[in-house]
């Protein structure tokens, strides 16, 4: 019994086979996500950092285990955001697009 053929999508950026850069891209939209959701986790970490700061009532020890995180949340985005603006100014500078290389393979 048969029930016919599969045949791949047409114009599917990742598994082209004239592109052969399918996995390049898939990692650069990987780390994309990955940066993103560090992002959004440390915007979420210094809310609620700044919530248990307003909510210690003067206690030293967790004004200072609040202020601490506070610190570390702030550290960490600037972290992302660096490492993404000094990816993106180094390739403007050398002329290659590191978010999103262009992998030529022996078919071009």
């Amino acid at each position: 019994m048969e029930f016919g053929t599969i045949n791949p999508p047409v114009n599917n950026e990742y598994f082209n086979s004239s592109n052969n850069s399918g996995f390049f891209l898939l990692i650069s939209n990987l780390l994309k996500l990955l940066g993103t959701i560090a992002g959004i986790y440390f915007i979420f970490q210094l809310i609620f950092a700044g919530y248990n700061y307003l909510s210690s009532n003067g206690d030293p020890k967790k004004m200072e285990q609040s202020w601490a995180k506070i610190w570390q949340s702030l550290l960490g985005l600037i972290i992302i955001a660096g490492a993404v603006l000094l990816s993106s100014l180094i390739g403007r500078l050398v002329g290659i697009d590191i978010l999103n290389p262009t992998i030529y393979g022996p078919n071009k």
